[in-house]
């Protein structure tokens, strides 16, 4: 998909991980990218801090290069402070990710941080 398409927007802060699995498991990398605020920092790879759309398109474009599936054990409700929110993910064979949510102005949610530890490098 190309960088123009139009993504359903989170209206709660539990659709960016739902959003997340469907897209993964697609092989969607613009649609992963959609997920987060433009300047959005993520701790991945392991020991590595990556930092805004294009460092984080390039690490989901070697993630998904091999295309695996993603499946969840189960999320947990967000939890909630104002416009942000710490929401989190439980993946079957490989962890779970935690990541902090801001509400934007047009009452969506994006990711501004990542702490994912779903696969290994």
């Amino acid at each position: 998909m190309s960088s123009d398409t139009e993504y359903e927007r989170a209206a709660q802060p539990e659709d960016l991980g739902r959003f997340f699995l469907e897209r993964a498991n697609a092989g969607d990398v613009e649609g992963l990218v959609a997920l987060y605020e433009p300047d959005a920092v993520m701790a991945f790879p392991t020991g590595q801090i990556t930092a805004g759309h294009g460092a984080i398109r390039a690490v989901y474009e070697r993630l998904l290069a091999n295309k695996p599936t993603f499946t969840s054990a189960g999320q947990r409700p967000a939890l909630r402070n104002g416009d942000l929110a710490l929401t989190s993910t439980r993946f079957v064979d490989s962890g779970g990710t935690v990541e902090v949510a801001r509400q934007q102005p047009d009452g969506t949610w994006l990711w501004v941080l990542d702490q994912p530890n779903f696969a290994d490098w």
